[in-house]
């Protein structure tokens, strides 16, 4: 991966930020949207840079969390109001683009 410059990272953060409660994108959408060239990038962002952010909000094109985050991810979207279907967000309902 090529190196990454803060104004990238927070490029990516104030998109994450502006994702609002009930709503969700991919990493492919806040790439689009930061100008990336791979949705990969968000996710390191993503893993180094996001405590403070919605981070949950953030998901997979598939719809379906990272495995490692599904019981926590889930959750606090489904306290916003996202419910996922066997285990997938319905992105045809609740994706938010740029």
């Amino acid at each position: 991966m090529t190196a990454v410059t803060d104004e990238q990272v927070e490029r990516v953060r104030t998109l994450v930020a502006s994702i609002p409660p009930g709503r969700v994108s991919t990493y492919g959408d806040i790439a689009d949207a930061a100008s990336l060239s791979s949705p990969r990038i968000v996710g390191w962002i993503m893993r180094t840079d996001s405590s403070d952010l919605p981070w949950h909000r953030v998901i997979r094109a598939s719809g379906r969390p990272a495995p490692h985050l599904t019981t926590r991810q889930l959750a606090l979207l489904r306290a916003e109001g996202v419910l996922a279907e066997d285990g997938r967000i319905p992105l045809r309902d609740v994706r938010h683009t740029f």
